[in-house]
């Protein structure tokens, strides 16, 4: 095994450090629901969510090894590289983060990567196959989170339609435990290996692997940091999404996070990085919307979409740049 030099490592410790952002801002993926049905209280909830998102990174690879080997060329690129997709990511999260606004760390991953790998190597530095996963993933957290939670609303509401407020209020309490874990464990499944994946592509790029795999130490150090940044929650972003987005009781909490882990869950299974945070903000609007679209406070939701829209221009930028004065100072 090669030696890592302080190069390699300080990479590695940025990779864990966007990767303690990620549980840090995703957090509220997996609870704003929950919390702002008043099913669990907020640290229980976070605690749910922390041993959740550990299991679900510890569940797969497939994910992983699209970003590690799918969006850019491993080599083609450096440790500088990935070390300027990774500052930029904790940049865009942490300033997102100050808003109380929800973002994607999937697309600033994608984006910072491919920002990154285009300073270094030019646009043959991409790779389409990856790409085409990405776009899937894009239709898989806009059409499926709203349409699943339109439909799954729907149904619920007809299901429950004879039952007494307080009666159907307490079984879906209960029923949003399962469904709230259920999307802690897809956040795991899919946001979790990506970092992984950009973690084995460092230590790729170090020589400390002769080629890309994901050893099982890589898998428990990086779900370990994601927990850890879930236990600190990320309350402005619960607001957001739990409270000013719509108002929800239970059934509509059930409904969103079963929606919206299902979709990721299908996209995990394919190897498919999606966006977790797009996923549950679309499911919550279609579970709004299905009540009739003035439940959707439809200006905050502007705000969000506007977020998600500035992530790819902002990270995939400020990692070139990055990388291309980290390439002129290495010179």
């Amino acid at each position: 095994m090669t030696e890592l030099t302080l190069a390699a490592i300080v990479v590695l410790l940025l990779v864990l450090a966007a990767e303690f952002v990620n549980g840090w801002t995703d957090a509220p993926n997996a609870i704003a629901t929950v919390v702002s049905t008043r099913v669990l209280l907020p640290a229980h909830a976070v605690v749910m969510a922390t041993v959740m998102n550990i299991l679900g990174a510890m569940s797969g690879t497939a994910v992983a090894a699209t970003i590690g080997k799918g969006i850019v060329r491993p080599e083609a690129i450096d440790l500088s590289t990935v070390a300027a997709a990774m500052i930029a990511i904790i940049v865009w999260s942490s300033l997102a983060y100050r808003y109380g606004l929800p973002t994607s760390e999937s697309h600033a991953l994608i984006a910072g990567l491919a920002g990154a790998g285009l300073a270094a190597a030019g646009p043959s530095v991409l790779l389409w196959a990856g790409w085409q996963k990405v776009l899937i993933g894009l239709g898989f957290s806009t059409f499926l989170g709203f349409g699943f939670g339109m439909v799954l609303a729907k149904l619920l509401l007809r299901a429950a339609a004879g039952a007494r407020l307080g009666a159907g209020r307490a079984l879906f309490g209960r029923l949003q435990l399962l469904s709230a874990a259920f999307m802690a464990f897809s956040h795991g499944s899919n946001d979790g290996q990506k970092f992984m994946g950009a973690f084995a592509l460092a230590l790729l790029m170090a020589g400390v692997f002769t080629e890309f795999h994901i050893p099982l130490w890589v898998i428990l150090m990086a779900a370990g940091t994601m927990g850890l940044g879930t236990a600190f929650g990320g309350w402005k972003i619960v607001r957001t999404m739990g409270v000013r987005l719509t108002k929800l009781e239970t059934v509509h909490g059930f409904a969103a996070e079963s929606s919206a882990a299902l979709a990721i869950q299908l996209a995990s299974a394919f190897g498919i990085p999606l966006s977790t945070t797009h996923t549950i903000n679309t499911a919550i609007m279609g579970v709004g919307a299905n009540r009739r679209l003035s439940a959707v406070r439809w200006g905050v939701s502007r705000q969000i979409v506007v977020a998600w829209i500035l992530t790819f221009p902002f990270c995939g930028i400020l990692a070139w740049l990055i990388a291309t004065v980290l390439a002129w100072w290495v010179r």
